[in-house]
């Protein structure tokens, strides 16, 4: 039997209410980004700053930072996370705080 990641089941069933198909064209990001700016576009997107994404995403500002220079790449759950804070802010601060 597979396993699967309940916080990840939890956020592609968010993803699915908060976008619908047309707009996953416009805000999705993609598994494998192909730009350095990518992830960068996308916080900035959010309108937040670095170390308010960081928290967030329940990360560190340093963790930000090599998602934006692709050290290291964000999993799946935290790339449905980017993309629901991206389509809806307001989720961010209800995140913060």
């Amino acid at each position: 039997m597979e396993f699967k990641d309940p916080m990840f089941e939890l956020l592609s069933s968010l993803e699915q209410i908060v976008f619908k198909k047309e707009d996953m064209q416009t805000v999705a990001l993609s598994q494998k980004p192909n730009a350095v700016s990518d992830f960068e576009q996308l916080r900035r997107g959010t309108g937040l700053k670095i170390d308010d994404f960081a928290s967030a995403m329940g990360v560190s500002v340093a963790v930000v930072h090599e998602w934006e220079s692709q050290r290291v790449q964000p999993t799946a759950t935290e790339i449905k996370l980017m993309r629901l804070i991206h389509a809806n802010p307001a989720l961010s601060k209800q995140l913060i705080d």
